[in-house]
């Protein structure tokens, strides 16, 4: 549905850089990254609002690299909503019917599908001074979808919001998604939104595509330290091998299999490392003493941060774990990992 070929887009001091990418038909596609790393400027580039200095953005079968915005069939959603303040919900979201040839009887059908779908009868002679973030974002969205687009991009649409919020929107994306046919494509630096929301992403860095692929992919199987860091891996150690063994400081680790490569990075999940008070008797094949040296509350869990030699490893655990060990700083813990829970790239 959407190839972008060796895109070149020069903005000032920044860059975009050899994208390459490609989204299926009817694909709920996530693009993530930090703030600055290229995000916006990517969705514009493909919405025609930013010129691009080389390479090819096709849609379907058409090239539409040199096409003006409304040639596209594209429609995007900014996190500041970006609405008429002087209109009201209904001509905010039939504003973009002026521009299209649509029939009257055809224009209500469309109003009243989208306002049923996103709960908006009860609001649509109010202005949008008078919303909530919510019902902002929902108008926005009406705004977006009625004009039927082939491709909805949509610029962070959770990250202005209230938890509460977050998840109304989260659960009205998915239904729209599932019940409209479009192309999402959508920007977030949250890798937790990625995962409730769609199933292949990319992850961008400064200009660059790091990774893309699936998102099961990307979160067990990175390909380099940074998408180990984005997607929260934490204990990222750069390793010399030796047959089956990953040197790193002053430890030697089991990674259950002998590999090729004299340097590399092995990486963990924090949740893949099991704490101890005392020696594991356990088939664990990597276990190590240590000393706390962090405890973070991270909500539901505790952040462990533990010292082993010259190594420190990051670990989650349960509220009842942290109790139940008695960890403070300073406490001497035992620390755990399976050889299959490396990853190494």
């Amino acid at each position: 549905m959407i190839r972008i070929e060796n895109l070149y887009v020069h903005l000032d001091e920044f860059s975009l850089i050899d994208i390459n990418l490609t989204v299926r038909e009817n694909e709920f596609f996530i693009l993530m990254g930090p703030t600055g790393a290229g995000k916006t400027v990517l969705l514009e580039a493909v919405a025609g609002l930013i010129p691009v200095k080389s390479g090819k953005i096709v849609i379907g079968n058409t090239n539409v690299t040199k096409l003006p915005p409304e040639r596209r069939g594209i429609s995007i959603v900014y996190q500041d909503y970006a609405l008429f303040p002087h209109f009201s919900v209904r001509e905010n979201i039939t504003y973009g019917l002026h521009f299209h040839r649509v029939g009257k009887q055809e224009q209500k059908q469309r109003l009243k599908r989208l306002v049923d779908q996103l709960n908006l009868p009860h609001l649509l002679h109010r202005r949008p001074s008078t919303l909530s973030g919510g019902e902002l974002q929902r108008v926005s969205l009406a705004r977006a979808l009625i004009i039927e687009p082939s491709v909805l991009l949509l610029d962070e649409p959770l990250s202005a919001l209230d938890p509460g919020f977050r998840e109304e929107i989260r659960m009205h994306l998915k239904q729209l998604h599932s019940a409209s046919g479009v192309t999402f494509i959508m920007v977030t630096h949250d890798f937790a939104e990625a995962l409730s929301l769609a199933e292949t992403a990319a992850v961008i860095h400064n200009g660059k595509i790091e990774q893309s692929g699936s998102i099961s992919d990307i979160f067990e199987k990175p390909r380099s330290t940074f998408v180990a860091d984005f997607v929260g891996i934490k204990n990222i150690f750069s390793v010399e091998y030796k047959k089956s063994a990953a040197l790193t400081g002053d430890l030697v680790i089991e990674t259950g299999r002998e590999w090729p490569e004299n340097h590399g990075y092995i990486a963990i999940r924090p949740e893949d490392i099991v704490l101890s008070g005392s020696p594991f008797a356990s088939s664990m094949r990597n276990s190590f003493h240590g000393k706390v040296e962090s405890v973070s509350d991270k909500g539901f869990f505790y952040e462990i941060g533990v010292r082993v030699g010259k190594v420190f490893f990051t670990s989650l655990i349960t509220k009842k774990s942290l109790y139940e060990l008695g960890i403070n700083e300073g406490t001497d813990v035992y620390l755990a990992f399976k050889a299959t829970a490396i990853h190494r790239f």
